[in-house]
């Protein structure tokens, strides 16, 4: 997969994801935006149920007084208000007749309406009265009935007008009366429980009256008056529909009942909108593992041949040595060149396994045997794997074995392996001819080896993932510095292996050092 591309589908999933997320907080904001508008519904229309059952009972306890009354034992003032009076000639009977409709008001003079109260209205009926006369029979709404010259008249109740005349004064006589005498807190408490019942607002509430911004005695304990999750409505209205009184309603528990209304779906898109970015997340460390095994494939394909070039440059020298004619009249020259060669044979054998000592190191599959071994003869054996490609460039390596116990217990080929690989890089990441020195000391119970170079060093970046798996810093061109970034994460594992340690220290420009610590017998 090509860089543009990949980083071309890490942004577009990158995108999908944050619209994802995005998608989310919207539908659990606009989730709540309408359950509040709901909750504020209903909260509205059982505040103008409460307010309408208070005002109802109120005008139905007027009315039942106002009816019950003991009017019928006064004696009322009758007057007519309007009247009526049509004759003619009954086409059918050629009889004449007398048609009248009159409207009278009796007044009742003032009478009390409430018990217990000092007040009273001036209460009055009006009557509707129509007669229909002829000379031998009258007619009452399409009725005959056989009567020798008397009227008769029959009399119908106003109760349209009746009714609008109560209510007009109930609304103009009642607003006079303290809040106090018209409801009281357990009424409103009980219709309010009952309304948001019913509407399935089943949370704490507090509530009071408020006549003209001022607070009065029809109010919850703990009520008090704010801005925010309180709802009010008008109180008994007057003929012009106005009202002194506000009923307000506050929910101190609203927005903790909102949020528990919509949980369930909360935590479900929550646990979802988690699993996709976990899948997500899953998936790009795969992609980056993917490029990197990707990339790592490409510079082993393009680099392992040159693994080889050390031991196979070591070899051609030996060959071209063994070749003069002074070498071959020298049996012990001779002797050292064909045991340089069969040592390089072996190495290029090493390289090849090396891939897999570091497979089977990682799942603990690689059985190192060990015994007792002198350091300085497994270092001086490793400096003889590069020293004649050293000597080549013109370089140089030094050897100060100083320490004065260097018994171990390790394995030989493995030790042998982890010395070459880092006098090797010594003489890689070295510009001009390779200037190498090899110390050993002994601090308490243990040998250190320090390899130091003056090459071209590694900065405090890299020098922090020197020994990880596959790491490699690339100086320039792929090419200039060949492997596959295997070679110090088997030293870290192979001396780690040998209960050492292994740690390096360096500069830019002015080369590495690398200590290896082991226990001494």
């Amino acid at each position: 997969m090509g860089k543009k591309l990949f980083v071309l589908l890490v942004i577009l999933m990158s995108l999908s994801l944050i619209g994802i997320i995005f998608v989310q907080g919207y539908w659990i904001k606009t989730s709540v935006d309408d359950k509040e508008d709901q909750f504020s519904m209903n909260v509205s229309l059982a505040l103008t149920s409460v307010a309408d059952e208070i005002q109802n009972r109120e005008t139905k306890l007027f009315i039942e007084r106002l009816i019950n009354s003991d009017i019928d034992s006064l004696e009322p003032t009758i007057k007519s208000i309007k009247q009526l009076f049509l004759k003619g000639i009954d086409q059918k009977t050629n009889q004449p007749y007398i048609y009248s409709n009159e409207i009278f008001e009796e007044d009742f003079g003032y009478s009390p309406l409430f018990e217990n109260s000092l007040d009273s209205i001036q209460l009055k009926r009006y009557y509707n009265i129509s007669t229909f006369t002829t000379e031998g029979t009258d007619v009452i709404d399409n009725t005959r009935i056989n009567s020798s010259q008397e009227n008769i008249s029959k009399i119908r109740r106003l109760s349209d007008l009746d009714k609008a005349m109560f209510m007009t004064t109930y609304k103009d006589v009642i607003k006079s009366f303290p809040i106090t005498r018209r409801t009281s807190v357990e009424e409103i408490k009980a219709l309010l429980s009952k309304e948001l019942k019913e509407r399935n607002l089943d949370l704490a509430f507090e509530f009071g009256v408020y006549s003209d911004a001022l607070a009065t005695k029809i109010r919850s304990e703990n009520f008090e008056i704010a801005k925010r999750n309180q709802y009010s409505t008008p109180l008994f209205t007057d003929n012009d529909n106005k009202s002194e009184y506000d009923l307000i309603v506050s929910f101190p528990n609203k927005k903790r009942y909102l949020i528990s209304s919509i949980i369930v779906m909360v935590v479900l898109s929550i646990a979802f909108t988690l699993i996709i970015i976990i899948a997500y997340s899953s998936a790009l460390l795969q992609l980056l593992r993917q490029r990197q095994i990707s990339e790592i494939k490409t510079d082993f394909i393009n680099n392992m041949t040159h693994e080889f070039k050390t031991p196979i440059a070591t070899i051609n020298l030996a060959l071209d040595s063994v070749k003069s004619p002074k070498i071959m009249a020298d049996p012990k020259k001779l002797e050292h060149y064909l045991k340089v060669i069969r040592e390089e044979n072996k190495r290029m054998h090493a390289q090849v396994e090396n891939v897999l000592r570091i497979s089977r190191l990682e799942k603990n599959q690689l059985n190192i045997s060990k015994e007792r071994l002198d350091a300085h003869d497994l270092i001086e054996d490793a400096i003889t794997h590069v020293l004649l490609i050293v000597e080549d460039k013109g370089g140089y390596i030094n050897e100060h074995l100083n320490a004065e116990r260097s018994d171990i217990l390790a394995n030989d080929v493995h030790f042998t392996n982890i010395l070459v690989n880092i006098l090797d890089n010594a003489v890689k990441y070295s510009e001009g001819p390779p200037k190498i020195d090899v110390f050993t000391e002994v601090v308490k119970n243990s040998i250190v080896i320090k390899i130091q170079d003056q090459g071209i060093g590694m900065s405090k970046a890299v020098l922090k993932r020197a020994f990880e798996k596959f790491y490699r810093e690339h100086t320039g061109d792929i090419h200039n510095v060949k492997g596959h970034g295997l070679g110090l994460a088997y030293v870290k594992k192979i001396v780690e292996d040998h209960q050492g340690e292994v740690y390096a220290e360096s500069e830019k420009g002015k080369g590495s050092t690398f200590y290896i610590k082991l226990p001494l017998i």
